[in-house]
């Protein structure tokens, strides 16, 4: 045998593995629990678990030497760097709402000022109204 060679795991044991981790996903759900949160936290551990399975045996990241780290930095870079560049746009609401906005329907609330300056009419129509 080579040096490099490396011994392939039991798939049918890392299947059963991922079915266990379905179960118990699918239990923790029908266990009905009040707090919500609980239960979003462990069905998210219980598919990072399954995630890491996948990760680990079917990609062969678990036999790959420390050089998988290298070809990560550029993602970790963009995947922080991403919501950094987009938090002015998106995370941060540096303007005010000139019209306001009908919580109801999401979108603007039509008001007398509104509509006496042609923007739109009383029965929901936002066209002007034609004056002929």
């Amino acid at each position: 045998m080579a040096d490099g060679h490396h011994h392939h795991p039991n798939y049918f044991m890392v299947f059963i593995a991922l079915c266990v981790c379905t179960a118990l996903s699918v239990g923790a759900d029908l266990l009905s629990l009040d707090n919500k949160l609980v239960l979003a936290a462990i069905v998210m551990a219980i598919a990072s678990a399954k995630a890491l399975f996948v990760m680990m045996y079917f990609m062969h990241l678990k036999f790959e030497g420390k050089w998988k780290f290298i070809l990560l930095a550029p993602t970790v870079i963009l995947a922080i760097g991403l919501p950094l560049a987009l938090l002015p746009d998106v995370g941060v609401h540096y303007y005010t709402v000139d019209v306001p906005q009908d919580p109801a329907t999401g979108s603007a609330a039509e008001t007398d000022e509104h509509v006496a300056d042609g923007h739109g009419d009383s029965h929901g129509s936002s066209q002007p109204k034609s004056h002929e």
